[in-house]
This record gives C-alpha cells, structure tokens and sequence, in this order.
C-alpha cells in the first residue's frame, strides 16, 4: 500500500470511538466505553455454538475428561479480548501466555490452542446469519437513517479496510509487508448506521491495496449489480477506492473544487464516520486485534478475525 489516501490508521479508528460530537459535549467520565459482554449474551451465543463445542464421552476415555462447552467459549472469549493473551517464545514457535490463559482457566497449552481454534470454526459457520446484506427495507432505513446524520443521501453502506497485524509468516513474507512496514492481514468491511457488518471479506497480504482487495472481492459483483441497491442507493467509502456504479468515493481536493464538491466531500466524511467508528469498536472488543493477533498460521488467521466480526455482530444485535 503506498498511496497516503488509504484506509486510516488504528489509532484513527480508535479514536473514532471515543469521539464526541460538537454539538453534543461530554466530560471525559461520560464518553461511551466498551463494556463486557453480558450474562445474557454469552448465553445466548453459547446456545447458538454448544453442538459444535459438546463431545459425547467415550467408554474407558484415557486422559483427563473434556471440558465443557461453558469454558471453552470462555477460554475463547478471553483470548480474543485480551491483549498479548499470545506470546512469541522465539522466532519460530508459537505459545500461549500460561500465565494469563492457562493458568487461569486450568488447562494445558495444546488443550487452549485447540479449544480457541473449536470456538472459531463453530462461530464461523454462523456468517450467513450475522453478517448478510441488507433487505430492501432494511436498506431504505438505513439510508434514511444516515441521510439525517450527514446530509447524504442513498446511503446503505460504508465501505472500508483496516490491518490487522501478524508475526511474520514463514512463507511468502514480503507478500505480508504494508505501506507502514510491518506484516499484516487486510480486512474489507461494510457496516451500516448501527455499526454492524453487512459484509466481510477478509486474507488477503497487507501489502494488497485497497482497491485491489475490493477487485478481488465477491463485493466487487455486487457493485456492478441493481438488485442489491433499492431505488438508485449506493455504498460510500474513500479516496483509496475507485468509482462503480453503486460506490461513490470524494472529488479529488485539487484546490480548485467547487462550493457544491466541497460540501459533497463534507457530507461524505461525515458519513464515513461509521464505518471508522464500526472498526474501532471491533478492535476495542477484540483487542487481540488491536496490537498484533500472535498467530503464525496464515490459514487460520482470517477464520478467527471473521469469528471476531461475527461476534460484534451479535453484540449489536443484543444491544
């Protein structure tokens, strides 16, 4: 990535959380925190995901006896929203933080590793629920919705990408290498004006562009498609992307724009707050997203970033 309009930067995007509007000042002890996930949420989404995690005991079992779907989706839970609940041993070995995981749920280090990659895998196949594009009624509200924040209207998405960082992969790593030189895992997102992912496509090498992951993106056919865009309405995003029939992006700032551009880029920057808000969120949840997810295995990486959107999902979902 080398052009200095692409997506912004974590820091920005964290900030987007905390960020108070002008015409509504808060103090400091009043600004919007991420609070834990409730009873009623883990709940519920232990109901959605107890098949995959619950294991019929077998006869005369040798070892120590499976733990329960409970913990298991607590161990993941703890690992996803922590920092650092991953450590790099060495260069080429991966562990876990005994410290911080295993000692405090009582349980080996391949046990812990294997019970976040169960809790994963079982949340991904639960994408097509959480993460869908919006219905025709649904689209019309949510540009209606953020036509009255920004002054833009037709709106039903907001597009954008963010890095997430990886230890250097054994394989291919230049590949892994963005604009600010370090390895990294692109994610494209389409959030509406709740916050919540409408789309998610996620793997590609940081060093990828933005609008070379969206080329390569199943989003890409849905641009070029009416059906997906009630009544002439349109997805938003930045200077990074390049204009399809349904993707509006901002005039290009030459000094020499029009009253008409000027508010047009206005509108659309304000607009575009969501989406900067929608990733800040994510990686305040998830904070293993937000320094650097220590996983060597490239493979994997982008099964449990998804898992980390799906769960944002239902968050929003169950407010």
């Amino acid at each position: 990535m080398s052009s200095g309009s692409d997506s912004e930067d974590s820091d920005e995007e964290i900030l987007a959380v905390t960020t108070v509007s002008r015409s509504r000042k808060r103090s400091e002890s009043q600004r919007p925190r991420v609070k834990q996930m409730s009873r009623t949420t883990f709940e519920y989404t232990l109901r959605l995901i107890f098949k995959d995690l619950s294991k019929k005991p077998l006869e005369n079992r040798q070892g120590r006896p499976t733990i329960d779907a409970e913990k298991q989706l607590l161990l993941a839970l703890w690992v996803l929203s922590t920092p650092n609940s991953y450590r790099l041993e060495s260069s080429l070995f991966l562990i876990f933080n005994f410290r911080s995981v295993c000692d405090r749920f009582n349980v080996g280090r391949a046990t812990a590793i294997r019970t976040v990659r169960r809790v994963v895998k079982a949340l991904t196949k639960l994408k097509s629920r959480f993460i869908s594009w919006p219905n025709h009624q649904e689209a019309l509200h949510t540009a209606a919705e953020l036509e009255r924040a920004s002054g833009f209207p037709g709106v039903i998405g907001i597009i954008d990408g963010t890095h997430i960082k990886i230890p250097a992969p054994k394989e291919n790593s230049a590949a892994y290498i963005n604009r600010k030189n370090v390895h990294s895992i692109q994610l494209q997102v389409v959030c509406n004006q709740k916050r919540k992912f409408t789309h998610c496509y996620v793997g590609q090498p940081g060093s990828m562009h933005d609008q070379r992951v969206l080329r390569v993106s199943p989003l890409r056919h849905i641009l070029n498609s009416e059906e997906y865009f009630p009544e002439n309405s349109h997805l938003i995003g930045d200077a990074a992307y390049s204009l399809y029939p349904h993707l509006l992006t901002p005039f290009k700032d030459n000094g020499h724009l029009s009253r008409q551009q000027l508010n047009y880029n206005k509108c659309l920057s304000s607009a575009r707050m969501t989406i900067e808000r929608a990733i800040g969120l994510l990686k305040c949840r998830f904070r293993s997203l937000l320094d650097k997810l220590y996983m060597t295995r490239t493979d994997f990486i982008p099964y449990t970033i998804l898992a980390c959107c799906i769960l944002h999902n239902i968050c929003i979902d169950l407010k």
